[in-house]
């Protein structure tokens, strides 16, 4: 192959996102640096799956078009330092190629030697033994086969045998990975991408993991201990992994212009583990600091603050290696914090358990927790401090009683559904106070407007709508809009009610009585109707409710 035109490099993508996907969890097991927390795999998965939903979306004969679709879905999804590592590696890639509509092998390797030059440049401190050095490698060993070769699956081969060895090599260079004994989970995520690339060129089918069987062994050595187990918890130093974007505002930086290595060097006093990544719009950060409410102050001085995400890193690692000690499981360790928050649906559930949620009761509109069961929630978390969020009107009454008879400091934050409850829990400071996180969780979801799909259960006519039994009703923020027989219809004509030309993101959740490919179809016609709007699908399975749609 002599050229690489954008719906073929699109493939690659694709190729490459599922075959991280399918290995995420064993990226996992192999995590101990920067910190053991276990979630390279996924945070690295969650960054290439936005990443190839977007090039799917954009994908074109233009190459360079293509790459820039992928840099834009990574730089939106990238999570954790191998995640944005990874979006780094890439945006280098597509803005050296940016005006190229197609690719010779030449062209392809410098490109991926590009990537390398961005990413080095992103981390305030790079360290070797990592993923930066397993691209690096594979990189430089592209460009020298580039200079022989003008078959580009050539060259991707050059560079996806020279990523396996830069990957066995990486113990060598970080002591921490020799002393456990695996190799760097970021490394190993870069393989898999590169691994997914090579098939696609090759018109394969998706590899086996060449190092799967060997690793595995060590993995589930010592009845299969986890190699985060190397650590005490209490030897993390920094223990908030925190991260944010920072959407820019002109009446903010006109004064306070902003400057990349600037705001990088500001910051670097707050932890390690910085990546700040920019462009015209926004700035993207990762950092892992013990004073993350510091951090959000700083970042707020250039504009409003977006995808807020805290993750106690001490309470994961602790979670690793409780799996491998049932007993030590058994007997809950007292948290600083329990946020406690009601749920109607499993996938609901689980979305909340992933932001921070401590405790999710099943509950809803027509099953409402006691007071008593919310009051074992608190304990059965072990906590010092609560806050309660019932997500339900209905709920907010047994949810105070709770707070006051819980024995410990707690507060409610009084949110009435589920799109307020994901936003509160996402503005959640583990460094606050619990009357200063109840206000500032207040004020978060106090910008979030809600729509809801449900079925009505008799004749009646409320607010001038007349609404038959059996048909679907749309309600905006509690208030009865529409109703038709049509669950699309409703629908779509709850989402003026909700989104505007202010919204940013827009999130739906797709329950009972709804499909994925109608949230889909429901996805597209919001981004037609409001092409600036992000939009997220989560699969909620909430009973009673086919769609929940909020617009932040």
């Amino acid at each position: 192959m002599k050229e690489l035109d954008g719906h073929r490099f699109a493939e690659m993508v694709m190729m490459g996102s599922h075959h991280l996907s399918n290995n995420a969890d064993f990226v996992d097991s192999l995590n101990v640096f920067p910190v053991p927390d276990g979630d390279t795999g996924t945070n690295m998965n969650l960054s290439m799956t936005s990443g190839a939903k977007e090039t799917e979306q954009a994908a074109n004969d233009h190459i360079g078009k293509t790459a820039q679709a992928l840099s834009k879905g990574l730089l939106m999804g990238a999570r954790g330092n191998s995640g944005v590592i990874l979006s780094q590696l890439f945006r280098g890639f597509g803005k050296a190629i940016e005006d190229m509509a197609t690719l010779d092998a030449k062209e392809f390797a410098g490109a991926f030697q590009a990537g390398v030059d961005t990413a080095y440049k992103a981390v305030m401190k790079p360290v070797e033994g990592t993923i930066l050095t397993v691209a690096k490698d594979a990189a430089k060993k592209a460009v020298d086969a580039a200079e022989a070769e003008t078959d580009i699956i050539k060259v991707m081969e050059a560079l996806t045998d020279e990523a396996k060895a830069s990957l066995q090599r990486t113990p060598d260079l970080l002591p921490v990975l020799k002393e456990v004994g695996v190799v760097d989970s970021g490394g190993q995520g870069l393989v898999f991408v590169y691994e997914g690339f090579l098939a696609a060129l090759r018109g394969e089918e998706l590899p086996e993991a060449s190092l799967r069987t060997s690793m595995d062994d060590l993995v589930n050595a010592e009845h299969h201990k986890s190699v985060q187990g190397f650590m005490d918890t209490s030897e993390i130093e920094f223990g908030y992994c925190t991260e944010f974007m920072v959407r820019f505002e002109e009446d903010k930086t006109a004064d306070n212009p902003f400057d990349e290595s600037k705001f990088r060097d500001d910051l670097s006093v707050y932890g390690d583990s910085l990546l700040v990544i920019s462009d015209d719009e926004i700035a993207k950060v990762h950092i892992h600091s013990e004073d993350p409410g510091e951090v959000l102050s700083y970042g707020k001085k250039y504009g409003s603050l977006i995808k807020i995400k805290i993750e106690n890193m001490r309470e994961q690692h602790t979670a690793i290696l409780e799996k491998d000690e049932p007993a030590r499981a058994a007997q809950p360790a007292k948290h600083p914090y329990a946020i406690v928050t009601v749920s109607m649906g499993p996938g609901i559930a689980e979305l909340f358990r992933s932001i921070g949620a401590s405790y999710v009761i099943e509950g809803g509109q027509t099953m409402n927790p006691s007071t008593e069961d919310i009051v074992k929630a608190i304990r059965e978390v072990g906590a010092e401090r609560a806050l309660i969020l019932p997500n339900n009107k209905n709920i907010v009454m047994a949810a105070e009683q709770a707070a006051e008879v819980s024995g410990i400091e707690a507060a409610v934050v009084p949110t009435k559904n589920v799109p307020q409850g994901l936003a509160a829990v996402l503005a959640f400071n583990p460094e606050a106070s619990v009357s200063d996180n109840a206000a500032s969780m207040t004020e978060a979801f106090s910008h979030v407007r809600t729509g809801q799909v449900t079925t009505a259960v008799r004749d009646t006519t409320i607010d001038g709508v007349e609404i038959r039994k059996g048909s679907y009703m749309g309600m905006a923020d509690g208030k009865i809009v529409n109703s038709d027989p049509s669950l699309k219809s409703v629908t779509e004509s709850l989402v003026p009610e909700i989104v505007d030309e202010d919204s940013e993101i827009v999130t739906i959740l797709f329950g009972e009585g709804a499909t994925r490919q109608g949230a889909d179809e429901l996805a597209a016609y919001i981004e037609e109707q409001y092409p600036d709007v992000e939009v997220e699908i989560h699969e909620g399975k909430q009973p009673l409710y086919p769609y929940i749609i909020s617009a932040e």
